[in-house]
Formats: C-alpha cells, sequence, structure tokens
C-alpha cells in the first residue's frame, strides 16, 4: 500500500459536498488522510459518485487516546452527520471482516461509519494487553468526545466478539449514546480463558507472575501478566448491564453455532438489560464466516429506527 496522502476538503471535494452542512470542517489535515488501495473494486467505493449518495470517501484519522496514544482509524464520510462507530474484537483490528462489511453496508445507507484500532492493536500506538476492557472503554470516549468536537453525531457503536463488551461497558459508564449493538459478546468473562491459556491458569500464573501464549510454531504471541488476568476477571458484565440507561436501545446478535462464545450468552444479556432486542442468526459461527450478509441485514434496520427515533 502506497503513502497516505494528506487530503484538503477545499481542494478535492465537489460543490455537491457544499450543499450539505460541512461537519469535518475541525478535522485538520494532519489528521485526516485518503488511504489509497491496489484493489479497484475497493478504490471505486471511495470515488465520488454521482448516484445516490454523491459523496462517500473513506479518510485516514489519527487521534489521541487519553495516555497520550495514537488511535488509528478509517473514516467512511457518507456526509450524513451521523456516525456509527465500530470496535473489532480480541487481537483484531479495524481490517477485520465484520468491520470492513459493516462499514461498506452503511455507506450504501448513506450512514457515515469510523472503525478504528484500539490502543496496541493494528495500527494504533501502545502495548497489547490482555483484559483491558475499560482501558479499551476510554479508547472508545476519545473517538466518541473527538467526532463530537468535529461536530458530528454518534447515532451507534457497535462492537464484535470482545468489542461488544466495549461498547455494552460504555453504555454502562456514558449515557450520551442510545443505540447500542452487541454482536457476540461474552457474558461470564470468567469463561473461555482455559480454552485460551490451558488447565490450572490461575495457579500457573500466580507462580511464575505471566503465561505467554505461543503459536504453533512457538513463538510468543502475547503476554497474560497477572495485572491483566484480574482486569478480566474483575470486570463484572452483569453489574454493568444493570446501569444501563432505560433509554439506551440495545441490540444482541449472535450466531447459535459460536464455537467461541456459547449463545447462552446473549440469552443472559437479555434477560437484564431493559430496552433490548435480541436477534440469533441461525448457523452462524463467532466470526459470521458464511453469514455476513444476514448479519449486515440483521443490524441496519435497528441502526436506521435509531437514526429516525433520533431526527
Amino acid at each position: 500500500m502506497g503513502m497516505a496522502r494528506v487530503c484538503d476538503f477545499n481542494l478535492v471535494l465537489p460543490c455537491s459536498f457544499f450543499s450539505r452542512k460541512s461537519h469535518l470542517s475541525k478535522l485538520s489535515n494532519n489528521q485526516v488522510r485518503f488511504i489509497p488501495s491496489p484493489d479497484q473494486s475497493f478504490r471505486a467505493k471511495t470515488s465520488i459518485s454521482m448516484s445516490e449518495n454523491p459523496v462517500t470517501r473513506q479518510q485516514k484519522v489519527t487521534l489521541q487516546n487519553k495516555h497520550g496514544e495514537k488511535l488509528v482509524g478509517v473514516f467512511h464520510d457518507a456526509g450524513s452527520a451521523d456516525v456509527v462507530v465500530l470496535c473489532h474484537g480480541f487481537r483484531s483490528s479495524k481490517m477485520n471482516e465484520t468491520m470492513m462489511n459493516f462499514s461498506a453496508a452503511l455507506e450504501q445507507e448513506g450512514i457515515s461509519a469510523f472503525r478504528f484500532d484500539f490502543a496496541g492493536n493494528g495500527e494504533s500506538e501502545g502495548l497489547f494487553q490482555y483484559g483491558n476492557y475499560w482501558r479499551e472503554v476510554e479508547d472508545l470516549r476519545s473517538v466518541v468526545e473527538y467526532f463530537i468536537a468535529a461536530n458530528r453525531r454518534i447515532t451507534a457503536i457497535l462492537g464484535h466478539s470482545k468489542g461488544g463488551n466495549i461498547v455494552l461497558l460504555y453504555a454502562s459508564k456514558y449515557h450520551d449514546i442510545c443505540n447500542v449493538i452487541n454482536v457476540s459478546g461474552r457474558y461470564k468473562l470468567d469463561r473461555g480463558i482455559e480454552e485460551r491459556l490451558g488447565k490450572d491458569f490461575l495457579e500457573r500464573i500466580k507462580k511464575d507472575g505471566h503465561i505467554d501464549v505461543k503459536s504453533g510454531a512457538g513463538d510468543v504471541q502475547y503476554r497474560v501478566t497477572v495485572e491483566s488476568m484480574m482486569d478480566r476477571l474483575n470486570t463484572n458484565m452483569h453489574e454493568a448491564c444493570l446501569v444501563i440507561d432505560k433509554e439506551c436501545r440495545v441490540l444482541t446478535v449472535h450466531g447459535s453455532a459460536d464455537e467461541i462464545i456459547p449463545v447462552e450468552d446473549a440469552l443472559d444479556f437479555a434477560k437484564i438489560i431493559p430496552n433490548h432486542k435480541l436477534h440469533i442468526i441461525e448457523g452462524a459461527d463467532h466470526s459470521y464466516t458464511s453469514h455476513q450478509a444476514e448479519l449486515t441485514s440483521g443490524v441496519l434496520p435497528f441502526i436506521k429506527e435509531g437514526l429516525a427515533g433520533g431526527q
């Protein structure tokens, strides 16, 4: 991929753009960049089309979190004041297929979207940490504040897998976003650890101070410290969901064949979140490998209802 080049809105955008209110006037040139792509079909999506949605651009955006680390994301500007923020899962990035497909689907609906890397993931600065739930909530908060300062309106936050936990935790702490989509988030955070770290993980981590997770070739992929393990075990999704505002609309989507997080976790969320909708996709695995179309079609109506309700 070639170097990103700085975008000067006053020079490159057509006159049709200025017939709408510009909500990115506060984004400086060193924060907003075009991302060139070698894929012609992908590049075509980022070009200006004079059809239904005349202004759709992908721009690389860099902002800082509260720890001074740079967070890197891609803004799909469909010309709308409303923005949907997309949050990836564990050891993933903004380039995850689900994040990419949601961005494209929202573009087609004329809704702007922002997908970004949490600190320590993808292109963002910082060290990867196991756990880190509330720290990633603050990364998301930095994103929300950034777009609000640019006169945009965050209509919805959507997260997949661990990202689903992050958007729910965000809603429990901050009460400024009324539409939250939890895609395959985990309700019981004490589960799934043994499958990843092996049996007796607590005894081993207390003895050695850490556990190194290795690839099949023996390379260390990441380190789990006692502190990061306790971060996960002490994050209580039940308590957090109980304090989500009743006016906040929450949609939980889960695959019935999820092999990583059981569908029962989705049912548990449905029991305790007051303003909640549940959508189970039959046969879908955790990554929605063969069910990406069903996933986006199941979520878009919820987002559009939220848009209609906010107007």
